[in-house]
């Protein structure tokens, strides 16, 4: 693994106004420490998640998250949270570590993406957001006005090369920030451009505040469509839509070839931007051959939806000679509904032919089409 992210959600949350930690408080239906728990998770570069909760309270964060999440518990200070962070990291020593604040939730990942880039280049780097206002310092009844051209607004994530902020951060220290560490090391530190909606929730306010930049209204829903062939050889049966047709041919995969799954699969992932099939699962990878398509199916739906997009329909297409699809699509139809969750009326799945022409005519494979919508993840969800 290369790259890993430490969510901090140790803290108290005292300021923010209520009695329950604000790492924790809902925000659009689900808390606050889990908006950046799933930006982290949905990002195609990031192989590890930690996150560091307060003391004896392991038990009741492990309950709200999936099992592939690190869970450590942090100490008294920030820096001691960070530093338990960075001790549950399974990365390499050169590999990169994303430190980042619960309170901050509108992590994007286009932020992920420009800080991976930006370390390629620098010890550390981070967002930040120049100083927009006039800055005055008071003295007696004197003021005076603060050049604020050079200063800056430092948010979280900020990335650094593992063994570099261990190092740094191995002192008995309270730092105002990661940054500070490699900044007396005389670090080369990269700023990215920040972002509005990384602003930290610290007060009441904050949180209606931030609510409404990040839900102000519901997006839109996504379309996406996805397209896929696998040759034919002699054979016993094709796999289409999880069930086996018997045909005097196979289909030729590294998996079980089920060409029309595997062209939802990519639908559903080029809906949600997350990349392609063989992003997640490339066929170089000898774990993969013969596995079923309903782990790849599956999994671009739960990805999906931890990014915030449900899948509501889908409409896939076959294109072969033989064997006949009609005998069978309502088996197919049922069982696309069974591994997506979906009900079987928001499921279309039919065939066609190429009039005896290509390869498809000629009998040499069979191709597939398939459409997704994908609605944003409503707060009843």
């Amino acid at each position: 693994m290369k790259t890993a992210a430490i969510i901090v959600a140790a803290g108290r949350g005292q300021r923010a106004g209520s009695n329950t930690p604000k790492q924790v408080r809902l925000l659009g239906g689900r808390p606050v420490f889990e908006w950046s728990l799933r930006a982290f998770q949905a990002h195609i570069d990031i192989d590890q998640c930690v996150l560091v909760v307060p003391r004896g309270k392991h038990a009741d964060y492990r309950d709200l998250i999936e099992d592939n999440v690190t869970v450590v518990e942090g100490g008294d200070t920030r820096s001691e949270s960070v530093r338990a962070g960075l001790r549950a990291c399974e990365i390499e020593e050169n590999g990169i570590v994303l430190i980042h604040d619960a309170a901050r939730p509108g992590l994007r990942a286009e932020t992920i993406s420009a800080l991976i880039e930006a370390m390629a280049t620098a010890d550390a780097a981070a967002p930040a957001l120049p100083v927009a206002d006039a800055l005055k310092r008071k003295s007696g009844t004197a003021l005076s006005t603060i050049d604020r051209s050079e200063l800056f607004r430092v948010q979280t994530p900020q990335a650094f090369r593992l063994k570099a902020i261990k190092e740094a951060l191995g002192h008995d220290q309270d730092l105002v920030d990661d940054l500070a560490a490699i900044e007396a090391a005389d670090g080369h530190v990269t700023l990215i451009p920040g972002d509005e909606a990384l602003a930290k929730i610290t007060y009441p306010e904050d949180h209606s505040r931030l609510e409404k930049l990040l839900m102000p209204t519901a997006p839109a829903p996504r379309f996406g469509s996805g397209y896929d062939v696998h040759a034919l050889e002699p054979g016993d049966g094709v796999t289409l839509c999880g069930i086996k047709i018997p045909h005097t041919h196979s289909l030729v995969g590294h998996s079980d070839a089920d060409v029309a799954w595997h062209a939802l699969t990519d639908a559903i992932l080029g809906a949600a931007a997350l990349g392609d099939i063989g992003d997640h699962f490339p066929p170089s990878d000898p774990q993969w051959k013969g596995a079923p398509s309903d782990l790849f199916l599956k999994h671009a739906v739960e990805i999906s939806r931890r990014a915030g997009w449900a899948l509501t329909s889908c409409d896939l297409t076959l294109i072969c000679e033989a064997p006949k699809i009609k005998p069978h699509r309502e088996a197919m139809r049922a069982r696309t509904a069974d591994v997506t969750g979906l009900s079987i009326d928001a499921i279309s799945v039919k065939a066609t032919t190429t009039e005896g022409l290509g390869f498809t005519g000629r009998k040499e494979g069979i191709a597939a089409q398939a459409s997704a919508v994908l609605a944003p993840v409503t707060l009843q969800d």
